[in-house]
């Protein structure tokens, strides 16, 4: 392999560890568009779901596969630990993806396991910093806007568990959409009763979204609309989360000073 192609090699592998990790508006942007695809995958397996799987799905498919593994073999040739990186849980989500789309025939039930790619969003270091540094915004509601994600994440897993070990078997779930409107009725205790999961599987499906579920979905719900904590050193002990209208720390009882702009 001669100079110039070492040289072109060094180059592109550079500039791809700029646009992945760099501090640059060209950087910000890039990894903002690649959160937007996350976003659109995400929304585009959820909405073929409730059709018949056409030409131009199959399209669109593709395309998706596409950037997919452009974005994988990216990650993987500028990753300077690339065992770590193959072990983890996006990293297998993607490769996940990647055969469910080229080999669909092999997948045909598993849908869910394209959802996973959810838990991609926001929890990029890289994003998540500058969103911190440019929107005063999201440094103030930071933990709301991760427990909603959290949330949404916990929901399309689970709907998608519903639909894929259902819709084959039960007429009452035909596409995504009535399995979502099953787990939310279920999460919510509201269980209208007109949806039930048939078979062994389903009713064990049903018990652990009853017995798990239903508590973490409380926790979530608990966490987004409990009044926020406010980031604030306690002197003494060091303890840094505290309630907003906090006089005290929770830990060590030390009188704290929080920081506030004259309003609650």
């Amino acid at each position: 392999m001669d100079n110039e192609t070492l040289s072109f090699k060094a180059k592109t592998k550079q500039s791809l560890i700029s646009l992945y990790h760099g501090a640059s508006l060209r950087s910000k942007l890039f990894r903002r568009t690649l959160l937007a695809f996350d976003i659109f995958a995400i929304l585009f397996f959820v909405v073929i779901s409730l059709f018949e799987n056409t030409l131009y799905v199959r399209f669109f498919e593709y395309i998706i596969a596409v950037v997919i593994f452009l974005d994988f073999a990216a990650r993987l040739w500028i990753c300077p630990n690339r065992i770590a990186y193959l072990t983890q849980i996006t990293t297998v989500a993607d490769i996940i993806v990647l055969i469910s789309l080229l080999v669909p025939i092999l997948f045909e039930n598993f849908l869910f396991l394209r959802i996973i790619r959810a838990l991609r969003l926001l929890r990029s270091y890289h994003i998540v910093k500058d969103l911190r540094q440019q929107s005063p915004y999201f440094r103030q509601h930071e933990d709301v806007i991760q427990s909603v994600l959290n949330l949404c994440v916990f929901i399309f897993i689970v709907t998608a568990l519903v639909y894929v070990l259902q819709v084959r078997i039960n007429p009452q779930i035909s596409n995504y959409i009535d399995a979502l409107y099953f787990t939310v009725t279920t999460l919510t205790t509201t269980g209208f009763g007109d949806i039930t999961l048939q078979g062994s599987s389903g009713r064990l499906l049903a018990v652990i979204i009853m017995v798990v579920g239903v508590a973490l979905f409380l926790r979530l719900i608990q966490t987004i609309f409990q009044p926020p904590k406010v980031h604030a050193q306690c002197p003494d002990c060091g303890l840094k989360r505290h309630d907003f209208d906090a006089v005290h720390c929770k830990h060590c009882g030390n009188t704290i000073h929080i920081e506030t702009n004259g309003f609650g």
